[in-house]
């Protein structure tokens, strides 16, 4: 299918509503962007795997064609710093100028999993360098752009300290060291957000991470405490942010500005952490199965910060019934007052699998050709021309 067939349906124009005022768009797209060291050695480049280096300002267009002028979008650290403090930033200022040419609004990812070949993570260099590149990309971002900057300095800080401190599935493959590494990151992310407000006082800081629900498996309820303990630590990496937990670490309320909510459909599970009980994910018919609109308001009465759905998505024809299902527990939330400023899809595009790079048909779109075209997924398409329909309009019953 080409561009052209694409144009004919997407609505035209800037979604909004009622009380929504951060965001240029209602329905927002992002890209993956990760950039992690596998076991391998290999270094991933989400950006360059999905041709969206090479084809940043055709990506941006498509996606305001079809109503979406807020997106997600990241840098990678290992490209701009190839050597300590020598800053290259030739890889992220088409990003920035292609944005601003078409007046996409972007939410920068500093670090997705990614840093330079040369640091530990683990030692204090990490946050210095890591708070310096903040400083010096913002300065760019600034100097090319009169837009507010919207940064999010550490891209899922509970998710990666389990998947690389924990359970070594992510660099460093470390186990037993999750708490160690998430203070590591929370305090990267205090530096960084200081560094991005000496250039831009006015920029907003978004925090990203996942909302969970674990519940315990009935057959064994002397779990029941433990799966609260888990369900629980959705929330610590963001109390320690804000200096409600380990005031030692910095923490302070200003750090919490603004809560991007991540949601796929294996978010909910029964608890399980042995091999003889491993981890269940919950049914979505399953009665345990917590409803996300409820969820969304339990984390707004827990912190009161605006919020907006961060990354959502599925694979395959499933796609359509999941954007219906998590726009419809939006606007649940949104008549209970919770104020939710946006669902972002993601990724938008299709990208190859982390692990073994297969074809992962969980976007909008499809890989691109030579040309910068890619194919729609149509079902998708016409699913979020309804939601852009209903939200535009306030209809949220």
């Amino acid at each position: 299918m080409s561009d052209t067939t694409e144009k004919s349906f997407g609505p035209r124009g800037m979604v909004s509503l009622a009380g929504q005022t951060l965001f240029q768009s209602f329905f927002m797209g992002g890209f993956e962007c990760a950039t992690h060291r596998l076991k391998s050695g290999k270094r991933l480049d989400m950006i360059a795997a999905t041709r969206h280096d090479r084809f940043v300002r055709e990506d941006y267009a498509r996606l305001i064609e079809y109503g979406i002028r807020t997106a997600r979008d990241g840098i990678r650290w290992h490209l701009i710093e190839e050597r300590p403090n020598r800053y290259d930033f030739s890889s992220a200022l088409p990003m920035i100028r292609a944005a601003r040419d078409v007046g996409m609004q972007v939410i920068w990812d500093l670090c997705h999993y990614g840093w330079p070949n040369d640091i530990d993570i683990f030692k204090p260099e990490f946050v210095t360098r890591f708070a310096r590149m903040a400083r010096e990309f913002t300065k760019i971002l600034v100097n090319e752009t009169d837009s507010v900057p919207f940064i999010t300095p550490v891209n899922e800080i509970s998710f990666f300290a389990w998947a690389s401190g924990e359970s070594a599935y992510l660099n460093p493959f470390a186990t037993g060291r999750s708490y160690e590494l998430k203070y590591q990151l929370i305090r990267a992310a205090i530096e960084a957000t200081e560094a991005v407000w000496t250039v831009a006082p006015h920029a907003r800081i978004v925090n990203v991470d996942p909302a969970i629900n674990v519940v315990c498996d009935p057959a064994r309820p002397q779990e029941r405490e433990a799966a609260e303990s888990y369900h629980q630590l959705q929330y610590h990496a963001r109390d320690i942010l804000t200096g409600r937990q380990m005031p030692e670490l910095g923490g302070a309320e200003k750090y919490l500005d603004i809560i991007g909510v991540n949601y796929y459909p294996f978010n909910q599970w029964i608890h399980g952490d042995t091999i003889y009980h491993p981890r269940v994910p919950i049914s979505f018919y399953d009665s345990s199965y917590r409803p996300l609109g409820s969820i969304l308001g339990e984390i707004y009465e827990r912190y009161k910060r605006p919020m907006f759905i961060a990354e959502t998505g599925t694979e395959g024809d499933e796609r359509p019934a999941w954007l219906s299902y998590v726009a419809g527990e939006v606007a649940a939330a949104l008549r209970a007052n919770v104020p939710i400023e946006g669902i972002c899809l993601y990724p938008i595009i299709n990208f190859p699998g982390w692990d073994d790079g297969r074809h992962c048909h969980n976007g909008l779109w499809d890989y691109s050709d030579e040309e910068g075209r890619r194919e729609i997924y149509q079902p998708l398409a016409e699913e979020l021309s309804r939601q852009h329909e209903r939200f535009s309009a306030n209809r949220f019953g």
